[in-house]
């Protein structure tokens, strides 16, 4: 395995701990992000289910290219209409492997305007 792999695995088993840790029982606000795609999902670790996702290749997303911030706003303002219609209104953010910047900060910035806190 890579030196690059190792240390992403490291960091996102760390930023999962922490979260498991003052989580409270909430969902978990999940992001994968691809050099040409975003992905976020809503996830209930207790129950193993997802509760709402979106990503940038879906059909109403089309007209947007997933690689970038613009992209990275419309998925987390779906997915966040998304959670709150399945009247989930609290979650905690897991950036994964991923620096809270760019992409990721414009998904979670848009899923807060939206209506989910965090």
């Amino acid at each position: 395995m890579s030196r690059t792999k190792v240390t992403n695995a490291r960091r996102k088993q760390r930023v999962r701990l922490a979260l498991r840790r003052s989580g409270g029982g909430r969902p978990r606000l999940s992001v994968f992000r691809s050099s040409k795609h975003i992905y976020a999902q809503v996830i209930d670790d207790q129950k193993g289910e997802t509760l709402a996702s979106a990503s940038s290749l879906e059909k109403e997303m089309r007209e947007k290219t997933g690689a970038n911030i613009d992209a990275a706003k419309a998925v987390g303002k779906l997915l966040a209409e998304r959670a709150v219609k399945k009247g989930v209104k609290e979650v905690v953010f897991d950036r994964g492997a991923y620096l809270y910047h760019g992409r990721v900060k414009a998904l979670a910035d848009a899923a807060r305007e939206s209506g989910l806190s965090f």
